[in-house]
């Protein structure tokens, strides 16, 4: 179980400046939200695998983009480790947070005869149960956000998973399927002090060694002739957990089109 870093004691609201969680915020998608919240005058609790070098480049790149008043505690939590979620959960349970903002994810290509059991729960578990998790341990936290909209939950799920399958990721699909349900699940229960939406992106960032041809034939597909960025996902998300007060239990496709193609 990964307990680094982990506090003696809640942390409390710096002045009147509203905070923010962000898990898997070590590149990507993670360290753009990071870096959008933090732009929009939160504090952050950025979530990692690791304390690595990649990590405390996000924190500062955050640090960076907040200006002198932002303040990040980076916390180390393997999302696939049910004891370190729970532990992760139980040291912020009385810390003031008014968002939570789930970016870690797994993706990884089984195809179905070479699928085991260990990988299916893992993908289930990062992608699905752990937001479900840290959600109920943090919603006393979050029910007293001072935010417009009340407190604010934004789950990353996957426009293929409403329509527009491929083969060899039955098991990744699978758990952001969950994703999708659990979105509206949080909605009807947190309300009315807490919103619960998600975000289901086409391409934002090609994975590390795609294929050129592939990704190619992915932009000839896509109305708008492009991938999308990190940091339109992160403006996305900010848009809904601090800007979309009146929308609740609703999945953006974020995608360029890509899924009318």
């Amino acid at each position: 179980m990964t307990t680094d870093d982990l506090p003696v004691a809640p942390l409390g609201r710096v002045g009147a400046r509203p905070r923010t969680l962000v898990t898997g915020c070590a590149d990507r998608v993670g360290r753009a939200c990071a870096c959008e919240f933090a732009r929009r005058g939160h504090d952050l609790v950025m979530v990692v695998r690791t304390i690595d070098a990649r990590a405390q480049a996000s924190k500062a790149a955050a640090l960076a983009a907040g200006g002198t008043e932002c303040t990040v505690d980076l916390r180390a939590c393997d999302l696939a480790d049910l004891g370190a979620v729970g532990a992760l959960g139980s040291a912020l349970a009385q810390s003031a947070l008014d968002a939570l903002v789930h970016c870690a994810a797994i993706y990884e290509a089984q195809p179905l005869g070479a699928i085991t059991a260990e990988s299916a729960l893992a993908h289930y578990t990062v992608n699905a149960l752990a937001p479900l998790l840290l959600v109920q341990s943090l919603r006393g936290s979050l029910a007293g956000s001072s935010l417009a909209g009340g407190g604010a939950i934004v789950l990353f799920s996957d426009m293929h998973v409403q329509g527009r399958f491929y083969g060899g990721h039955a098991g990744y699909f699978a758990s952001k399927g969950a994703v999708d349900a659990l979105v509206g699940a949080l909605a009807v229960e947190l309300g009315p002090t807490i919103r619960c939406n998600g975000i289901a992106p086409g391409v934002v960032a090609f994975p590390e060694g795609s294929d050129p041809a592939f990704m190619a034939r992915y932009i000839e597909r896509t109305p708008l002739k492009r991938a999308g960025t990190p940091e339109e996902a992160a403006a996305c998300a900010a848009w809904l957990a601090l800007d979309a007060t009146f929308v609740n239990g609703e999945i953006i496709r974020l995608d360029g089109g890509r899924f009318h193609r």
